[in-house]
């Protein structure tokens, strides 16, 4: 552990103050010069724009002497004609750009900005301080050129608290690099968490140039095609825009706005949760009809229904209604384990104003990579950069429509294979998932992109290397991804930094997780809890209760009962998770010998940069730990499940020893986590479950396995002990 790892100890929740700086303090390197081909800024320049300029103009004058005042350490006034160096403000509406573009002229006394919008303005500015704050000093090269997004909404759902956003953090999403923030909405101002005023949100961000998508948790019980279905959509749906007209669309899909198919491969309900209602609508018990309780076929959420064009135009109507520019997403998440006919079926019949939006990883099948192993390509990961079949196919189609197509990419840097940590650390396996998306860009014209959902995201190099690389022209990842470990940790160290960074993403690369892993041991971290699977009345069950705080979600998406899923075309389970330790154990392995590089790397760190360094070391730390508890858990999961039929009271007790041991093992990676926990307020805790991961939940299942070894263990084994009068099986023969 490192010096000022042991001093340090943060208060919870005391990272949104870090994340709410959004220009550091003191990232000027005053002993460098400028190059030959650079211009040097000083307290003489002067920032000017228009008297009559929008608010978001001048806010990015105002942002941007912020900027050189507190990162460069340099005092630029506004607005002062006499100067005798300028940066120069200006807006040419009829640029022929894409939106939030800029034309960037430096030469030695002059920087002028020029956006194809007042966005664009902003742009650049964020740009110019990208560039210092690479070069540490208020130094740029000349250059004359436009910068063009990429993509274009990046929407990302806030990384500071599920559905909040106080302007600071507007602020970093803006420099972030994306431009729309998400917002769950269950009707009008009202969200998942209650009431919000959505009219003073979007009127606030539109200070920082961004917009707003609502992702829909809206109301839709009905089929389009009922007597009352319009007053019903213009209610549910309408109503929505009608409070707030100036939000940017509304993103569906299917599991949560599932509606009453009329489509025969369904089974018609608009939510498996009203099973019981509509039992009591139709006044009779399931003895009566054996449907309601007991139907194979899919849910309208989980299955591209030939009636979603209806229920799309009627949802559509109900929105333009009160704001005609209002862009209708729909996200085909759920059904990519369909057949590719129906699919592709539902995509050619879609309403041609409609956006497609389809997750870019998920679905792929891994049964190439290793022998005797099987995997569907879980959501939300990073372990395989993509894109998948599913997605290829559906881009094809949506390319052959004309359709504008928007993809899932977790590209805020964060995806479940970690739930609990601000961002993967992984930077060279995200730099293959940037590639394939330039790739998408022009292949089948991807031109937005959903970058986080509710875990958020959390400034790291895998969101600043996305944000530099989604621009043309275009600078290479791995060269960006250098430029930023020189700055964040000091020439000496960025090598050996690359080289860790290069075997944690080797490591992730090397394996395909499970949805029990997603959901389980990968969600909380070392913190899951090691469940006993034998049922010893009354001294354990199944049923554990995760512990959350009252303004977490969490127990939604954790299963403290880790229970493989036997997926169709995946490998059984008793195969795959002895196949998983091996994959995984070696993943491990590898993930250790960057984590060795890494901590080796910091005696290279210079001091003011240290603190910074250790954090970004303590992520990829943390993460490690997660690993070894994901397969921990696999062969606890082993143990049980042979214990649970262990007929001989000898093998019974050699497993019980065999868990011990794991036992002993889980816990030294737990206490070993403590100390990074302690350090990292961000650690453990995730936007939308609040604090599930941190040191409390360590301390708790430290507290677990003690009771293990301490009580449930010793039970289990009475049972295996033979009464006397009773000959064992040996005496038997």
């Amino acid at each position: 552990m490192c010096r000022s790892e042991k001093k340090r100890k943060e208060s919870a929740y005391f990272f949104r103050r870090e994340l709410d700086e959004v220009h550091k303090k003191g990232r000027r390197d005053h002993s460098l010069v400028p190059e030959k081909e650079e211009i040097s800024i000083d307290s003489s320049w002067s920032i000017l724009y228009e008297e009559k300029s929008s608010p978001l103009t001048e806010y990015a004058a105002e942002d941007l002497q912020d900027y050189f005042r507190k990162s460069m350490d340099i005092h630029l006034s506004l607005q002062n004609e006499n100067a005798p160096c300028k940066i120069i403000f200006s807006v040419m509406k009829d640029s022929g750009k894409k939106e939030k573009s800029f034309f960037l002229d430096v030469k030695e006394n002059t920087i002028e900005i020029t956006g194809s919008d007042e966005a664009g303005i902003a742009q650049g500015c964020y740009y110019l301080e990208d560039m210092m704050n690479l070069r540490e000093a208020p130094f740029l090269k000349k250059e004359s050129q436009w910068h063009e997004r990429m993509f274009t909404p990046r929407m990302v759902h806030s990384g500071w608290g599920l559905d909040q956003y106080p302007d600071t953090h507007l602020n970093a999403i803006a420099h972030a690099g994306f431009d729309s923030i998400l917002l769950f909405v269950t009707a009008p101002d009202k969200t998942t968490h209650g009431f919000m005023d959505f009219n003073n949100l979007i009127e606030r961000c539109e200070k920082y140039g961004l917009g707003v998508y609502f992702y829909s948790y809206l109301p839709s019980y009905k089929s389009p095609e009922d007597p009352d279905a319009d007053a019903f959509f213009d209610r549910s749906y309408g109503s929505v825009f009608h409070q707030s007209p100036k939000a940017k669309g509304l993103i569906l899909v299917g599991e949560s706005c599932a509606f009453p198919s009329k489509d025969e491969r369904t089974n018609g309900r608009p939510n498996p949760c009203n099973i019981g209602d509509e039992i009591k609508k139709k006044g009779v018990s399931t003895q009566d009809d054996f449907s309601l309780s007991i139907d194979s076929r899919p849910n309208p959420g989980h299955f591209p229904c030939r009636d979603y064009p209806l229920w799309l135009n009627a949802v559509k109507k109900a929105v333009h209604k009160y704001s005609p520019e209002a862009e209708i997403i729909f996200w085909t998440y759920n059904w990519g384990s369909a057949a590719e006919e129906a699919r592709l079926e539902l995509i050619n019949n879609l309403p041609p104003d409609v956006t497609l939006l389809a997750t870019f990883e998920m679905y792929e099948k891994h049964e190439k990579k290793y022998p005797n192993h099987r995997m569907i390509q879980t959501d939300y990961s990073i372990t395989f950069p993509g894109p998948g079949f599913y997605f290829r196919s559906e881009a094809q189609a949506a390319k052959k429509r004309n359709l504008k197509l928007y993809a899932m990419t977790n590209t805020g840097g964060r995806t479940w294979d970690c739930g609990v940590v601000p961002y993967i650390p992984t930077p060279f396996q995200w730099i293959k998932r940037f590639k394939e998306m330039s790739k998408a860009c022009g292949n089948w014209d991807l031109a937005g992109l959903m970058d986080s959902h509710h875990y958020g995201w959390y400034p790291s190099e895998i969101n600043e290397c996305a944000r530099l690389y989604f621009r043309t022209p275009q600078t290479a990842p791995e060269e960006i991804l250098r430029q930023i470990a020189r700055r964040d940790f000091g020439k000496d160290a960025a090598e050996e930094a690359l080289k860790g960074w290069e075997k944690w993403s080797d490591a992730i690369n090397s394996y395909n997780v499970g949805y029990e892993d997603l959901a389980g041991p990968l969600r909380v971290g070392p913190s899951y809890p090691f469940i006993f699977h034998p049922l010893l009345f009354p001294v354990t069950s199944h049923n554990l209760d995760y512990p959350t705080t009252p303004q977490g979600a969490g127990i939604r998406w954790i299963h403290p009962f880790y229970q493989p899923e036997q997926v169709r075309g995946m490998s059984n389970c008793g195969r795959r998770i002895v196949e998983d330790i091996k994959i995984m154990g070696e993943a491990s392995r590898v993930w250790d010998e960057g984590t060795l590089l890494m901590e080796k790397m910091l005696e290279k760190v210079p001091e003011h940069k240290r603190a910074n360094a250790e954090k970004i070391v303590g992520v990829g730390k943390f993460f490690g730990n997660t690993i070894r508890t994901m397969v921990h858990m696999k062969k606890w999961w082993f143990l049980n499940k042979k214990l649970e039929i262990e007929y001989d009271p000898v093998q019974g007790n050699a497993l019980l020893d065999e868990m011990l041991l794991l036992i002993e093992e889980e816990r030294k990676n737990v206490l070993s986590t403590l100390p990074l926990t302690d350090a990292d307020s961000r650690l453990g805790w995730e936007p939308s479950m609040d604090y599930v991961g941190g040191s409390w939940h360590l301390q708790w299942k430290l507290f677990q396995l003690d009771n293990l070894v301490h009580t449930v263990i010793p039970e289990y084994r009475q049972t295996l002990a033979l009464p006397a009068s009773t000959p064992s099986p040996a005496e038997k023969q």
